[in-house]
């Protein structure tokens, strides 16, 4: 049994504590993985010398483990092999929320933020796993059917991993939050949904004869929502039995 079977949340420190609308907030390790798995982009905050860095990267999980890359070259990046304290989050726009009042005006969200120590990767098997990962992670079963990363692709690469010491997830997932005296005011008030989809997909012109696009790849139907199938592709990333 792993840890995260046995703590269902995580710790409510200072630094991951709800403080503003408190009751958007959980430590639920279920509802921050939820909003972690239904995004591919996050950012990442460290100071480094002194100075605040905000970076936005691809981000893939891994039981409570964080990873994302960056080029071997990044003089900010290579900061971090000692460790140093980072700040992730993922955020997700669901709508957009017209109320009667511009103070009353919101919006509609799923967002997390993950508290740990950034490190680099320097073990060369976990490096070569979180390199397979990051392709498996997103596209079942595609690192093994790839040409072999060679020597030097992987030495340009930067792997950062992350174990999520605290977190919190927040949410707003209602309709329009007017004052009572505002409900007779003349103007429309609602909900415009807000969702990112699949688009057709556009065949490279120089495929080779024969080849289609695979089974593997069928999260990413046209049509489908881009959160749904990020979530549907990390639930069989977590089945495999090495990763």
């Amino acid at each position: 049994m792993t840890d995260t079977q046995i703590d269902e949340a995580f710790p409510i420190t200072g630094r991951n504590r709800v403080k503003r609308l408190h009751e958007r907030g959980s430590y639920d390790r279920a509802a921050v993985f939820a909003v972690l798995d239904a995004g591919l982009l996050c950012h990442v905050a460290y100071v480094l010398d002194g100075q605040p860095y905000c970076t936005p990267t691809i981000h893939w999980r891994e039981d409570d483990v964080l990873y994302w890359h960056g080029s071997s070259a990044s003089r900010m990046l290579r900061h971090l092999r000692a460790g140093t304290p980072a700040c992730l989050t993922v955020s997700h726009l669901d709508g957009l929320v017209l109320a009667r009042s511009g103070f009353n005006h919101s919006a509609n969200y799923r967002s997390a933020m993950c508290f740990g120590t950034a490190r680099i990767i320097d073990d060369p098997e976990e490096k070569a796993r979180a390199l397979l990962g990051v392709v498996n992670r997103f596209y079942p079963d595609r690192a093994e059917t790839l040409r072999q990363t060679s020597t030097q692709e992987a030495k340009a690469t930067m792997v950062i991993g992350m174990r999520i010491e605290e977190a919190s997830a927040k949410t707003r997932a209602k309709g329009v939050g007017d004052d009572e005296e505002d409900y007779d005011h003349p103007v429309w008030a609602g909900v415009i949904p807000v969702r990112t989809v699949v688009g057709a997909e556009e065949p490279c012109p120089r495929l080779l004869p024969g080849l289609s696009r695979p089974e593997s790849l069928s999260a990413y139907r046209e049509g489908a929502r881009l959160d749904e199938a990020l979530t549907q592709t990390q639930r069989l990333y977590e089945r495999e039995p090495e990763h």
